[in-house]
């Protein structure tokens, strides 16, 4: 069993994510965190409200880059920031919740805006127990 957890790794001008967990689930939700954290620090978003997000595809890789996606539209749409998510995958489809708040500019002190998670990079995998979802994210 491995402690959910995040990281960025650089590629040339965007950002890459990557999340790990004890299976694609908790992985997609550290990706998420991850993504957040290069808008602002993770702290500064307050988990008030909460969206539904749901996303449906045949392949595991192309369900994160959709799920990311959506949570891309919803930030931009919703002029809001998630700092909470929480993911179930069953049979392709994934439901989940992202809670957070709507955006701040003098508390939250965004630094860049994501305008989509690409294909670059894009792999969902299991390595030694532990699952991880990456990809570059285009900021």
């Amino acid at each position: 069993m491995i402690t959910p957890h995040w990281q960025h790794f650089e590629h040339q001008a965007d950002i890459g994510i990557r999340g790990f967990g004890n299976n694609p689930a908790e992985a997609f939700e550290q990706a998420a965190l991850a993504m957040s954290a290069i808008i602002t620090e993770l702290s500064l978003i307050k988990a008030s409200s909460e969206i539904k997000i749901v996303c449906e595809e045949a392949e595991q890789d192309l369900l994160f880059v959709d799920w990311l996606n959506a949570l891309i539209y919803e930030m931009a749409t919703r002029h809001m920031l998630f700092s909470r998510f929480e993911v179930v995958i069953e049979n392709r489809r994934l439901t989940a919740s992202a809670r957070g708040e709507p955006i701040d500019v003098k508390r939250h002190q965004p630094v860049v805006e994501i305008k989509g998670a690409t294909y670059t990079e894009l792999a969902v995998y299991e390595s030694q127990g532990e699952w991880i979802a990456q990809c570059v994210v285009d900021v």
